[in-house]
């Protein structure tokens, strides 16, 4: 390769390197800010959590940006390759770092959460692989829509208590945090309400309680994060284009895989701090609520803006059938094998690393 070739692959991998860094901020700072504004002007908590529930808005982020780029084979190629990381690669995770003896305890929530992820797996993926103009642009409205009305609906079941809000919301929505807005101590601050996310990665379960800010200090800090999502989310887009032209490598391939993988790392490490602290509810609602984000709002996009017509090939079939198997034992595991999870989660990532093996030498042989 010569040297100037060399020189821009550098800095493309150094741009995408760093600009996760960024990707991660941004969204922390966002989903963190809007909830604490939520609280402050009487929006229901519940709404907040679920509308970070997944914490896939970063994911978002690089679809929009790879869409803009003209990059939709790239867009849907991450969407798909991080639904399957999020399962083989961050679940399984999860159940080899379960703490103790204990075996994982599953609740009702867990169940409805893990079968709603295997009805939407099961609907997408022949969607998805007869992609004409017609089945895109209706079946990405339906998914959208279908991402408003699964919003809607939970948030209906919380409120009437059949659910749990999702664990991995971005949104540190316990009772302590109202408590201390009773007292005066300032729930608003952004360390009280940080995501969980934030939380499990310090492993620190008990936010410190600060001093109380104004709505313009948080309204600034919500602008800067999205601001910082909007920029990640096209500098990712770009680097990742140019890095599949310097190595010569397809977007499908190197979105499926590489970008997957780099996206999704904040869900592993999450993962791995649910499994020890033994927070089987975060593990699973990790995993379920980023998928059905995914899978829903970043795949309707994905179809209604390019009507089955992407710019350089689309996800095979044998992806999509390693994304439904992964989501067919995920929903097993969750409701029949608990007391296997650990015998569970090293199956499923020696599946990964097969998967990634066949990526690179079968599937799209570079």
């Amino acid at each position: 390769m010569p040297v100037a070739e060399a020189g821009a692959l550098a800095f493309n991998l150094g741009a995408f390197i760093s600009t996760l860094f960024l990707l991660e901020f941004g969204a922390d700072k966002f989903i963190a800010h809007t909830s604490i504004l939520a609280r402050r002007i009487n929006i229901s908590e519940v709404v907040v959590g679920l509308l970070t529930a997944g914490a896939e808005w970063e994911e978002l982020a690089v679809v929009v940006g790879a869409l803009s780029q003209g990059r939709s084979s790239l867009a849907l190629g991450n969407v798909v390759g991080s639904s399957i990381s999020n399962i083989l690669g961050a679940f399984s995770l999860g159940l080899l770092w379960y703490s103790g003896d204990e075996v994982a305890e599953f609740d009702r929530s867990a169940r409805i959460y893990s079968l709603l992820l295997l009805v939407l797996t099961t609907a997408v993926a022949p969607v998805i692989y007869y992609s004409t103009k017609i089945t895109w642009l209706v079946g990405g409205g339906v998914l959208i829509a279908a991402f408003v009305l699964y919003f809607l609906l939970v948030a209906v079941a919380i409120g009437r208590g059949v659910l749990t809000a999702p664990e991995d919301s971005d949104s540190d929505s316990d009772s302590d945090g109202d408590d201390g807005e009773g007292n005066g101590e300032g729930d608003g601050d952004e360390a009280n309400s940080v995501s969980s996310r934030t939380a499990l990665l310090r492993g620190n379960d008990t936010p410190r309680r600060r001093r109380r800010h104004g709505l313009g200090y948080h309204g600034l800090y919500l602008s800067f994060g999205f601001l910082a999502i909007s920029l990640a989310g096209y500098v990712l887009s770009q680097a990742a284009t140019n890095i599949t032209e310097e190595l010569g490598m397809s977007d499908v391939l190197f979105s499926v895989v590489i970008l997957a993988i780099a996206t999704t790392l904040p869900e592993k490490l999450i993962a791995l701090k649910s499994g020890s602290q033994r927070h089987a509810g975060i593990l699973v609602a990790n995993c379920a609520g980023s998928n059905i984000f995914l899978l829903s709002l970043c795949c309707g996009i994905i179809m209604v803006g390019t009507g089955g017509t992407l710019d350089s090939g689309t996800v095979t079939a044998t992806e999509l059938i390693a994304l439904w198997l992964s989501t067919v034992a995920f929903t097993v595991t969750v409701w029949f094998g608990a007391r296997y999870a650990r015998w569970i989660g090293g199956a499923m990532l020696a599946s990964y690393v097969v998967f990634i093996v066949l990526e690179f030498t079968f599937i799209h042989s570079v």
